[in-house]
């Protein structure tokens, strides 16, 4: 049986609170590239309690405030991946906040609907 890597305690923990804990993405989409993580391990943020919700996105909030003072970046994207089919490889929830720069892609209108690259683009002028 596969050990949860997110459960594993061997992690460079960024921040926390008593619910919750971010760490650096193992491979970043772009530099600043953050995980937000429950501490009890549950598959789908449609799995956590009302409190963890609330715990998550407070830390996210947090999280956001440090890459702001220690990157900069420009823009952010936040992505939850639930189950295999939307890309969900680890099954313990979590948050990626990924900060975005001017430039780092040529046309980052669509945003998140570029995980169906084909509906990334709907006419925005």
């Amino acid at each position: 049986m596969n050990r949860c890597p997110f459960c594993a305690g061997d992690l460079e923990v960024i921040m926390h609170n008593d619910v919750a804990y971010a760490i650096y993405d193992k491979y970043p989409v772009s530099q600043g590239h953050l995980l937000v993580i429950p501490k009890r391990h549950v598959a789908s943020y449609f799995e956590t309690t009302r409190e963890e919700k609330l715990a998550l996105w407070g830390l996210l909030e947090d999280c956001k405030e440090f890459l702001d003072k220690s990157y900069h970046p420009d823009g952010y994207n936040v992505g939850i991946n639930i189950g295999q089919t939307a890309g969900q490889t680890v099954p313990h929830l979590h948050i990626h906040l990924i900060p975005r720069y001017v430039g780092d892609m040529e046309d980052p209108r669509g945003g998140v609907r570029g995980v169906i690259p084909d509906k990334q683009k709907y006419g925005i002028l």
